[in-house]
């Protein structure tokens, strides 16, 4: 995890409490409501909540646009991190992504919110360069926005 100028990096302040983004964000019903910018919607197809386990999400645009996400969860510290990767699938099998990456989140308390980072590591420069160029920053952010609005509405 040295290399870090291969990695692109987003932190937010999250207005709600740390376990409540974190339910927000384990709870796949919830997951749906927030994981990729509206107007496109997630479908969630896998949800192994465990190193190892499966994590799969669909994403559909408004245009007929599609993205498929299969994945897999790496480490879990409760409400703390989560760390998952499109280099492998469930059960720890290699995957042939169309974007390859490992995604560590991180969630912190910070006053009467969340401390919440993203940091996504890439396998070199030109898989770093294209998820910038996709929109990394805005796509990301508009999530962690839309996170915040399903974490402060959880009762």
């Amino acid at each position: 995890m040295s290399d870090q100028k291969l990695d692109l990096e987003i932190s937010r302040f999250v207005a709600a409490p740390r376990a409540r983004v974190w339910k927000a964000w384990t709870d796949p019903a919830l997951l749906k409501e927030w994981w990729c910018p509206r107007p496109w919607t997630t479908e969630v197809r896998a949800f192994d909540f465990r190193p190892g386990g499966a994590f799969h999400t669909f994403m559909s645009g408004p245009d007929g646009g599609e993205s498929d996400n299969p994945g897999c969860f790496l480490d879990i510290a409760p409400q703390e991190r989560i760390v998952f990767t499109s280099m492998l699938v469930g059960g720890w099998r290699p995957a042939s992504p169309w974007l390859a990456f490992t995604a560590i989140l991180t969630m912190a308390d910070e006053g009467s919110g969340t401390r919440y980072v993203a940091r996504v590591m890439h396998k070199d420069d030109a898989e770093r360069a294209r998820h910038e160029e996709m929109g990394f920053y805005d796509g990301w952010g508009a999530c962690i926005a839309q996170l915040e609005e399903v974490a402060r509405n959880i009762s």
